[in-house]
């Protein structure tokens, strides 16, 4: 008797229990939907830019800050403090380098630098190494995915490994913050990306996509953001976004119609075409009711495809009027901060074949590396054709007795094109201790201090910088303080 009495004791405590996983089950944040796109609302990169204090039109300066973990979170903020140590003079007025950057792109480890610093702005200086930088963000989070209070969030089929990280990095970073927190913010516009794990296709959390997805982009947690663009596939869970596309009379801007009627005939309409009607097809909700999302550095690890595709759609002239952005830049550089690894392995020296789980490391991580210095090459195979066309376009102008057309008569626009990686590292030995670092959300102090200050020191060696920083009117390099915090 007192046995049956203990099994229906626990039966009733087994019941208990599951009912409790069942009510306590969470659920994901669901996008809200709009009903109407307004264009000159919300995070609108173009009028972001253009209103920011002391904005200089001539000049886009754009960082880019790539996948790595905490490893290219600590480099890219390196270069956010070189760039506030660098005085320059705009017209007169004594500025920083930092002053000036307009736009952050960002994919995995580096969307949390790119969102918080857009965030906190001065404050990121401050807070960023202890809130982040510093702190062992991934014990945490395989603490709590082991700790059985959470496991009735993590039974939800909607509430993944994702969510709870960035819950957790609401608590530690973000603080609740939205994109609309950032819309009145002077900072630079930041746009991290994630993947879309069924197309492939890459996914940058802007305005436009959100208005394309019909979505209200202003709500959305920049923490399930920095969730998504680092959410490497199998280790963490997809965030997943509701598509409402195709319900709310979004329409491409005329420029981009535009660029990809004239491209449809050409032989070489290539990657700008394939992009358009990739973000056609999103616009059918139908057929894709849903988005899901994980890690960014899958298909752009150095976050700079959507810049490359932009400037490719533009004809060095045709465009440029219609794009406000561009209107009156006569300057163009892109800072590409890459903290790509390529670790030190000896398989080639051994009989016996790598691991499963090496195998399947370095199976998605060279191509993905690869692919990465492939992006660095179109930006700067762009830079070349548009000054080719240009000297090309006034030479047959002579040639033929006539005025150069109106796009030929005004200046041409600067590229510049800086790139920030290990490999640029003159000393050796800190070459390889840099690309040996592990991919993880976890470095010790002393990796990210040196981390910081080789951002630091392969910045200011750039050639291609420098030139930058003397045609922004910079002081003389001897008196720019080298390394070090601030």
């Amino acid at each position: 008797m007192r046995e049956s009495r203990s099994i229906v004791r626990a039966l009733v405590t087994a019941a208990a229990v599951g009912l409790a996983l069942l009510e306590g089950c969470a659920s994901r944040p669901v996008n809200e939907p709009i009903a109407r796109v307004e264009p000159e609302s919300g995070y609108n990169v173009a009028r972001h830019i253009a209103r920011r204090p002391d904005h200089d039109p001539s000049t886009l300066l754009i960082l880019a800050f790539s996948g790595g973990g905490t490893r290219a979170a600590a480099l890219s903020y390196g270069v956010l403090e070189e760039l506030r140590r660098t005085p320059i003079v705009v017209d007169g007025h004594h500025r920083r380098m930092l002053d000036e950057v307009d736009l952050i792109t960002a994919v995995s480890g580096g969307s949390f630098t790119a969102l918080a610093y857009s965030l906190y702005g001065e404050q990121l200086f401050s807070e960023y190494e202890a809130r982040f930088l510093k702190r062992d963000v991934q014990s945490v989070l395989i603490d709590r995915v082991l700790n059985p209070g959470y496991w009735p969030r993590l039974l939800s089929p909607s509430y993944g490994r994702s969510e709870l990280a960035a819950d957790y990095y609401d608590e530690s970073l973000f603080d609740g913050a939205t994109f609309g927190d950032l819309v009145e913010k002077p900072t630079p516009v930041a746009i991290a990306s994630a993947t879309d794990v069924v197309t492939g296709n890459r996914f940058p959390f802007m305005q436009d996509n959100f208005d394309l997805i019909c979505s209200d982009f202003t709500k959305l947690r920049l923490s399930r953001v920095a969730a998504a663009s680092s959410a490497v596939p199998v280790v963490l869970s997809p965030i997943t976004l509701n598509n409402y596309g195709g319900r709310c009379g979004f329409e491409f801007p005329t420029w981009v119609r535009e660029a990809v009627a004239e491209r449809r005939d050409r032989k070489d309409a290539g990657r700008g075409l394939r992009r358009y009607n990739e973000l056609v097809d999103l616009q059918d909700s139908a057929a894709h009711p849903y988005l899901h999302l994980v890690d960014g550095g899958v298909t752009d690890n150095v976050a700079i495809r959507t810049i490359v595709e932009i400037l490719a759609s533009i004809d060095s002239g045709k465009q440029l009027e219609s794009i406000r952005l561009l209107r009156d830049v006569r300057r163009i550089a892109v800072i590409v901060v890459n903290a790509v690894s390529s670790p030190t392995v000896d398989w080639g020296r051994n009989e016996a074949p790598p691991g499963m789980f090496q195998q399947l490391w370095q199976s998605s991580s060279v191509p993905i590396d690869r692919y990465s210095y492939e992006s660095m090459d179109l930006l700067n195979d762009i830079i070349t054709r548009w000054a080719l066309e240009r000297r090309l376009a006034l030479a047959e102008a002579r040639l033929a007795g006539r005025e150069p057309s109106a796009d030929l008569s005004r200046p041409p626009i600067e590229l510049y094109a800086i790139d920030v990686s290990f490999r640029d590292i003159s000393d050796l030995d800190e070459r390889a201790y840099c690309e040996n670092l592990p991919t993880t959300l976890v470095l010790a102090p002393e990796a990210v201090d040196r981390l910081r200050r080789v951002a630091s020191s392969v910045l200011r060696a750039s050639p291609a910088y420098r030139r930058l920083l003397e045609a922004l009117g910079a002081e003389t390099a001897e008196t720019i303080p080298a390394g070090g915090s601030q």
